[in-house]
């Protein structure tokens, strides 16, 4: 079984035992108790809207002062690279935490824990118009005469890459070569009409009126039905696990340690189902809400993020960035 699969059967209880805690020198936002600096993607900010609140409400929160910053993935990392003050780093991908372990600003140790680091599942979904005129089922449909896709920048946005491998690994689980799959993502991208620097500026887009479908996580779709969009979303038969990071960076209290093993708690967990994510507890994951996809993949089967990155989204060689290229957009994220 990949990573990613294990690591979702893993016991909630071996979490308090081997949460590592922050520690050495590095670029901390306040290093002192009482206040926690979060730097995140673009689309936990509801959730994190209902679990700070939560927090607070623990012997190990209370008095706790937070400031909150969300962008895409990628420019949060580079920010944060660059010197923007963070406590606790909540990504989409785990090679933006990873950038900063290479900046020696966050630990080596900082996946060494029950759940590899991970604080949220989600998978790649389809979203669509109300009643979903066009009839959208699979990624074939996507690529059809007169169909309209929105998906952000793979260059700035974590959940644009998502995309892409689920795109990508959607035709390898249907039996076609790695040829096939990459003439698809030519293909695809040849539909997509904008591209947004972060998922949530997607979702924008889509709701504004723009688009046929927007490729997705699972948990923005909820989010925006949540908040009254009118929209549907199709889980396709073969999808990717979207597993999301969080650490804490070396100079960061102990404080901010608590909030990060605070939401690998229950209560947590399950206010992150509530926003739409799946939990990483696999015992709080309703099969009602969140239905396992009949073919679903990790980024271990296209040899993790490290071998991706390279083969994929390198700016000048990669399989996309040729592709984004021949469209005249820009690869310079």
């Amino acid at each position: 079984m990949e990573n990613g699969l294990k690591r979702i059967f893993v016991s909630l209880a071996l979490v308090a035992a081997l949460a590592i805690a922050g520690t050495g020198c590095g670029g901390s936002a306040s290093g002192s108790a009482g206040k926690v600096a979060l730097v995140a993607y673009s689309t936990p900010k509801e959730a994190y809207g209902a679990l700070i609140p939560a927090f607070g409400k623990t012997p190990e929160g209370r008095g706790v002062e937070f400031t909150q910053s969300y962008g895409a993935s990628g420019d949060q990392s580079r920010a944060v690279e660059s010197g923007l003050g963070a406590d606790v780093v909540a990504f989409s991908l785990e090679p933006d935490v990873t950038r900063l372990v290479d900046d020696g600003l966050v630990n080596q140790s900082w996946n060494r824990n029950a759940h590899e680091g991970m604080v949220t599942d989600s998978v790649v979904v389809l979203a669509v118009r109300k009643g979903n005129p066009k009839h959208i089922e699979g990624w074939d449909d996507l690529i059809k005469p007169g169909v309209e896709v929105i998906t952000p920048n793979p260059f700035t946005s974590g959940g644009a890459r998502w995309n892409v491998m689920a795109a990508y690994g959607g035709q390898i689980a249907q039996g076609k070569t790695p040829g096939q799959a990459t003439a698809y993502l030519k293909q695809l991208f040849q539909h997509v009409s904008v591209q947004d620097k972060a998922a949530r500026d997607s979702l924008q887009t889509f709701t504004g009126g723009k688009g046929d479908v927007l490729i997705s996580y699972e948990n923005e779709a909820i989010t925006a039905q949540q908040k009254g969009e009118k929209l549907d979303y199709v889980i396709p038969d073969q999808t990717i696990l979207i597993e999301n990071p969080i650490a804490v960076t070396k100079d960061a209290s102990s404080t901010a340690q608590d909030f990060v093993n605070y939401l690998w708690t229950k209560p947590a967990q399950k206010i992150f189902a509530e926003k739409g994510y799946r939990p990483v507890d696999p015992g709080l994951v309703d099969q009602r809400k969140y239905p396992k996809p009949k073919q679903l993949f990790t980024i271990q089967k296209f040899g993790g993020w490290d071998a991706v990155s390279d083969k994929f989204f390198d700016k000048d060689n990669g399989i996309v960035a040729q592709i984004e290229k021949s469209l005249g957009v820009s690869t310079g994220g």
